[in-house]
């Protein structure tokens, strides 16, 4: 396993509209490392906002796509996306709050 500090773990937060629409359920999205566990995604998010309580994680590997530049093909890094359901009484991100 990589040696990955919790400042590592979470890379961005994805601003879609369904991510956005999640929000009214306290579920945030982020890209995370790739090497990164729900263990690890867990305590940075509880580490890096202050009054936030995770409740689970869901993640997503996805493969990076096929690229084709000249004869030579190839492919685009593959990421790890995050789903980060909160407790009811835990506060809000506010990352997400202008949004």
């Amino acid at each position: 396993m990589a040696n990955i500090q919790y400042y590592d773990v979470i890379q961005k937060p994805l601003i879609t509209e369904k991510s956005m629409g999640e929000m009214a359920a306290m579920k945030y999205t982020f890209q995370v490392h790739p090497d990164a566990n729900k263990t690890m995604i867990k305590e940075a998010v509880e580490k890096m906002f202050d009054g936030v309580k995770v409740k689970s994680v869901s993640t997503m590997n996805l493969n990076g796509k096929k690229k084709r530049r000249g004869y030579i093909y190839g492919r685009t890094a593959k990421t790890k996306k995050a789903v980060v359901t909160l407790t009811p009484d835990s506060k809000e991100i506010e990352l997400f709050q202008g949004l």
